[in-house]
C-alpha cells in the first residue's frame, strides 16, 4: 500500500461544519486519502458565535499533535492542568490523555494531525468513574480536536 503525492490549495479547500466539535469548522488537507487512512490532517477554525462545551474526553489514537496558526485556545489535561496555547504553539497530546477545551479566541485556527485517520473518541465525565465510557465515532476523523 503505497502513499501517493497530494496537494491541497487554499482556494480549492473548503471548511465544513461537519466534524468532531460543533463549535469548529474543518478543512481537510487531503492527507487521509493520500495515506489511505493512515493519517488525517486538517485546519480547524472557530465557528463564529459557538463556544466550547468543556466536556472531558479522550481519543483512541496513536499520534495527535496540533499547531496553532492564529489566536489562542485553553485546554485542561488530566495530570497537567490548564494550558493556554497561542499562535506558534505546537503541542502533542499523548494517546488516551483525558482533556477538555475551556475556551478559544474568535480567530482561532489550528492544524491538527492524527493517526490513524479513523479513531474513536470517548466521553470521560469524571476521573473517579469506573463506568466504561460510551464510544463515539469521530466524524471529523474520517476525519476534528
Amino acid at each position: 500500500m503505497t502513499a501517493r503525492f497530494a496537494v491541497d490549495h487554499l482556494k480549492k479547500g473548503q471548511f465544513k461544519r461537519r466534524g468532531l466539535r460543533a463549535y469548529f469548522e474543518y478543512r481537510d488537507l487531503g492527507i487521509r486519502r493520500a495515506t489511505k487512512g493512515k493519517v488525517v490532517a486538517h485546519v480547524i477554525r472557530a465557528r463564529p458565535g459557538k463556544a466550547p462545551h468543556g466536556e472531558w474526553h479522550y481519543h483512541d489514537v496513536n499520534v495527535q499533535f496540533v499547531y496553532v496558526l492564529k489566536g489562542w485556545v485553553l485546554f485542561e489535561y488530566e495530570g497537567v492542568g490548564q494550558v493556554r496555547m497561542k499562535a506558534g504553539t505546537c503541542f502533542y497530546q499523548p494517546p488516551n490523555i483525558r482533556h477538555r477545551e475551556l475556551g478559544h479566541s474568535r480567530d482561532l485556527e489550528m492544524i491538527e494531525v492524527v493517526a490513524p485517520a479513523r479513531f474513536r473518541t470517548y466521553s470521560a465525565p469524571t476521573t473517579s468513574s469506573s463506568a466504561k465510557p460510551a464510544a463515539r465515532k469521530s466524524p471529523a476523523r474520517r476525519s476534528r480536536g
